[in-house]
């Protein structure tokens, strides 16, 4: 089996929540999905658990923090395109989010990064194969050298 990964978020507005992640083109799981939380469906190996703040707190002893107000984490995606990572952040103002920066582009990787309806913060990005494959500096000098000559 291979590794799948469960990114838990808390929501204030479940019903908003889904329907924001349903808007990005993502699916609910219904087999997880209840009045507590949902399970949405990224690809076959990541989930985002989406979980009302209660039912959240029951996970931990630790506070729940306000994703509008403080950062703990960010889930960043890849895509194959750069088109891929603009269509993602069109369907996420579409459904209600908002844009967190401008995009980022350094030639190699070219990323977006957009908040949920709760603050959540993602980001899409996009890499060259080349660049992933041998690291930025080596393609970067690839890249120089193929202008040299």
């Amino acid at each position: 089996m291979a590794t799948q990964i469960f990114v838990n978020l808390p929501t204030s507005d479940l019903e908003r929540a889904k329907s924001f992640f349903t808007g990005l083109g993502w699916r609910i799981n219904p087999d997880f999905t209840d009045e507590n939380a949902a399970c949405v469906v990224v690809d076959e190996h990541i989930y985002l658990m989406v979980l009302t703040r209660d039912f959240f707190a029951t996970f931990t002893d630790k506070p729940i923090a306000d994703p509008s107000q403080s950062l703990q984490v960010e889930t960043a995606l890849s895509y194959g395109s750069r088109e891929a990572v603009d269509q993602l952040l069109s369907k996420a103002m579409a459904s209600g989010g908002r844009e967190h920066r401008e995009a980022q582009d350094m030639g190699f990787m070219y990323s977006r990064s957009f908040e949920d309806p709760d603050g959540n913060l993602f980001s899409a990005l996009w890499m060259d194969p080349r660049a992933a494959e041998v690291g930025p500096e080596a393609f970067l000098e690839e890249q120089a050298g193929d202008g040299e000559g």
